[in-house]
Protein backbone atom coordinates (compact mmCIF):
# COMPACT_ATOMS: atom_id res chain seq x y z
CA UNK A 1 0.00 0.00 0.00
CA UNK A 2 1.34 3.44 -0.90
CA UNK A 3 1.72 6.42 1.41
CA UNK A 4 -1.04 8.24 -0.52
CA UNK A 5 -3.50 5.47 0.29
CA UNK A 6 -2.66 5.78 4.00
CA UNK A 7 -3.81 9.42 4.14
CA UNK A 8 -7.44 8.41 3.64
CA UNK A 9 -7.38 5.69 6.29
CA UNK A 10 -8.87 6.22 9.72
CA UNK A 11 -6.57 6.37 12.70
CA UNK A 12 -7.97 3.11 14.06
CA UNK A 13 -7.32 1.33 10.76
CA UNK A 14 -3.77 2.66 10.75
CA UNK A 15 -3.14 1.45 14.29
CA UNK A 16 -4.45 -2.02 13.45
CA UNK A 17 -2.49 -2.17 10.20
CA UNK A 18 0.70 -0.98 11.91
CA UNK A 19 0.81 -4.27 13.82
CA UNK A 20 1.63 -5.97 10.50
CA UNK A 21 3.15 -3.02 8.63
CA UNK A 22 5.12 -0.61 10.86
CA UNK A 23 5.06 2.12 8.16
CA UNK A 24 1.29 2.45 8.69
CA UNK A 25 2.10 4.14 12.03
CA UNK A 26 3.84 7.11 10.35
CA UNK A 27 0.66 9.00 9.30
CA UNK A 28 -0.52 8.93 12.92
CA UNK A 29 2.62 10.76 13.98
CA UNK A 30 2.11 13.35 11.25
CA UNK A 31 -1.60 13.82 12.05
CA UNK A 32 -1.42 14.07 15.83
CA UNK A 33 2.01 15.36 16.85
CA UNK A 34 1.02 19.04 16.89
CA UNK A 35 -2.03 18.48 19.11
CA UNK A 36 -0.22 16.11 21.45
CA UNK A 37 2.75 18.46 21.68
CA UNK A 38 0.38 21.30 22.60
CA UNK A 39 -1.14 19.13 25.33
CA UNK A 40 2.33 18.43 26.74
CA UNK A 41 3.55 22.04 26.44
CA UNK A 42 0.62 23.32 28.46
CA UNK A 43 1.33 20.85 31.25
CA UNK A 44 5.12 20.40 31.22
CA UNK A 45 6.61 23.17 29.05
CA UNK A 46 10.28 22.46 29.68
CA UNK A 47 9.98 18.75 28.95
CA UNK A 48 7.37 18.67 26.18
CA UNK A 49 9.73 17.73 23.33
CA UNK A 50 11.23 14.79 25.23
CA UNK A 51 7.82 13.70 26.46
CA UNK A 52 6.44 13.74 22.91
CA UNK A 53 9.23 11.39 21.83
CA UNK A 54 8.50 9.14 24.80
CA UNK A 55 4.79 9.24 23.99
CA UNK A 56 5.35 8.04 20.42
CA UNK A 57 7.69 5.28 21.57
CA UNK A 58 5.13 4.07 24.11
CA UNK A 59 2.25 4.35 21.64
CA UNK A 60 4.15 2.34 19.04
CA UNK A 61 5.18 -0.32 21.57
CA UNK A 62 1.64 -0.68 22.93
CA UNK A 63 -0.32 -0.22 19.68
CA UNK A 64 -1.71 -3.76 19.94
CA UNK A 65 -3.54 -2.57 23.09
CA UNK A 66 -5.75 -0.17 21.13
CA UNK A 67 -9.39 -1.24 21.26
CA UNK A 68 -11.75 0.67 18.93
CA UNK A 69 -14.69 -0.45 21.05
CA UNK A 70 -13.36 1.67 23.94
CA UNK A 71 -12.88 4.89 21.95
CA UNK A 72 -11.11 6.59 19.09
CA UNK A 73 -7.43 6.28 18.30
CA UNK A 74 -7.06 10.00 19.02
CA UNK A 75 -8.44 9.54 22.53
CA UNK A 76 -6.18 6.52 23.00
CA UNK A 77 -3.15 8.66 22.04
CA UNK A 78 -4.16 11.36 24.54
CA UNK A 79 -4.50 8.59 27.14
CA UNK A 80 -0.92 7.52 26.37
CA UNK A 81 0.12 11.19 26.70
CA UNK A 82 -1.59 11.39 30.08
CA UNK A 83 0.28 8.30 31.29
CA UNK A 84 3.59 9.70 30.02
CA UNK A 85 2.91 12.94 31.92
CA UNK A 86 2.02 11.09 35.10
CA UNK A 87 5.27 9.11 34.88
CA UNK A 88 7.18 12.36 34.28
CA UNK A 89 5.63 13.99 37.36
CA UNK A 90 6.39 10.90 39.47
CA UNK A 91 10.02 11.02 38.32
CA UNK A 92 10.23 14.70 39.26
CA UNK A 93 8.85 13.98 42.70
CA UNK A 94 11.20 11.06 43.37
CA UNK A 95 14.21 13.03 42.09
CA UNK A 96 13.43 16.06 44.26
CA UNK A 97 15.28 15.98 47.55
CA UNK A 98 13.03 15.88 50.62
CA UNK A 99 12.47 19.36 51.97
CA UNK A 100 12.92 21.04 48.57
CA UNK A 101 10.23 23.34 47.22
CA UNK A 102 9.43 20.93 44.38
CA UNK A 103 9.02 18.07 46.86
CA UNK A 104 6.80 20.16 49.12
CA UNK A 105 4.59 21.30 46.22
CA UNK A 106 3.79 17.71 45.26
CA UNK A 107 4.35 18.51 41.57
CA UNK A 108 3.88 14.86 40.60
CA UNK A 109 0.20 14.86 41.35
CA UNK A 110 -1.00 17.96 39.52
CA UNK A 111 1.13 20.76 38.05
CA UNK A 112 -1.87 23.07 37.87
CA UNK A 113 -0.03 25.91 39.63
CA UNK A 114 2.19 26.40 36.57
CA UNK A 115 -0.73 26.53 34.14
CA UNK A 116 -2.04 29.84 35.42
CA UNK A 117 1.19 31.53 34.32
CA UNK A 118 0.34 30.65 30.72
CA UNK A 119 -3.24 31.90 30.56
CA UNK A 120 -3.40 34.68 27.98
CA UNK A 121 -6.67 36.42 28.74
CA UNK A 122 -5.26 39.15 30.97
CA UNK A 123 -8.55 40.61 32.11
CA UNK A 124 -10.19 37.31 32.98
CA UNK A 125 -7.14 35.24 33.83
CA UNK A 126 -7.20 35.81 37.62
CA UNK A 127 -10.89 34.96 37.88
CA UNK A 128 -10.72 32.07 35.45
CA UNK A 129 -7.63 30.74 37.21
CA UNK A 130 -9.36 30.94 40.58
CA UNK A 131 -12.54 29.32 39.24
CA UNK A 132 -10.57 26.50 37.61
CA UNK A 133 -8.58 25.81 40.79
CA UNK A 134 -11.85 25.35 42.67
CA UNK A 135 -13.00 22.58 40.31
CA UNK A 136 -12.32 18.97 41.29
CA UNK A 137 -9.26 17.67 39.39
CA UNK A 138 -11.30 15.25 37.23
CA UNK A 139 -13.72 17.99 36.15
CA UNK A 140 -10.87 20.38 35.43
CA UNK A 141 -9.01 17.78 33.35
CA UNK A 142 -12.16 17.00 31.34
CA UNK A 143 -12.81 20.68 30.71
CA UNK A 144 -9.21 21.30 29.60
CA UNK A 145 -9.11 18.23 27.35
CA UNK A 146 -12.20 19.52 25.58
CA UNK A 147 -11.37 23.25 25.56
CA UNK A 148 -7.62 23.10 24.93
CA UNK A 149 -7.15 19.81 23.13
CA UNK A 150 -10.44 19.91 21.18
CA UNK A 151 -11.36 16.37 22.17
CA UNK A 152 -15.00 15.34 22.13
CA UNK A 153 -16.56 14.54 25.52
CA UNK A 154 -16.50 10.84 24.59
CA UNK A 155 -12.80 11.03 23.70
CA UNK A 156 -12.01 12.93 26.92
CA UNK A 157 -13.92 10.28 28.89
CA UNK A 158 -11.76 7.61 27.32
CA UNK A 159 -8.59 9.55 28.18
CA UNK A 160 -9.40 9.79 31.89
CA UNK A 161 -11.01 6.37 32.07
CA UNK A 162 -14.65 7.12 32.88
CA UNK A 163 -17.85 6.24 31.01
CA UNK A 164 -19.01 8.89 28.48
CA UNK A 165 -22.18 9.60 30.49
CA UNK A 166 -20.11 10.30 33.60
CA UNK A 167 -17.84 12.60 31.60
CA UNK A 168 -20.80 14.53 30.21
CA UNK A 169 -22.33 15.07 33.66
CA UNK A 170 -18.96 16.14 35.12
CA UNK A 171 -18.43 18.48 32.19
CA UNK A 172 -21.88 19.98 32.70
CA UNK A 173 -21.14 20.54 36.40
CA UNK A 174 -17.75 22.10 35.60
CA UNK A 175 -19.22 24.48 33.03
CA UNK A 176 -22.06 25.45 35.37
CA UNK A 177 -19.64 26.19 38.22
CA UNK A 178 -17.39 28.26 35.95
CA UNK A 179 -20.34 30.18 34.53
CA UNK A 180 -21.66 30.96 38.02
CA UNK A 181 -18.28 32.24 39.20
CA UNK A 182 -17.71 34.33 36.07
CA UNK A 183 -21.27 35.76 36.24
CA UNK A 184 -20.70 36.70 39.87
CA UNK A 185 -17.50 38.49 38.90
CA UNK A 186 -19.16 40.42 36.08
CA UNK A 187 -21.97 41.47 38.40
CA UNK A 188 -19.48 42.53 41.04
CA UNK A 189 -17.44 44.50 38.49
CA UNK A 190 -20.56 46.25 37.19
CA UNK A 191 -21.64 47.19 40.71
CA UNK A 192 -18.20 48.50 41.43
CA UNK A 193 -18.24 50.69 38.29
CA UNK A 194 -21.70 51.98 39.17
CA UNK A 195 -20.50 52.83 42.66
CA UNK A 196 -17.44 54.65 41.31
CA UNK A 197 -19.44 56.78 38.88
CA UNK A 198 -22.07 57.75 41.50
Amino acid sequence: MTREQHTDDTDGELLRRSQRDPTAFEPLVARHSAALHGYLVRRAPGAADDLLSELWLRAYASRDGFDAARGTARAWLFGVARHVLAAHWRRLETEAPPGSARFAEGIASDPWQAVDQRLDAAAVAPVLRHALTKLPAAERELLLLIAWEQLTPTEAASVIGVPPGTARSRLHRARTRLRERLDALVTSAQMSKTGESA
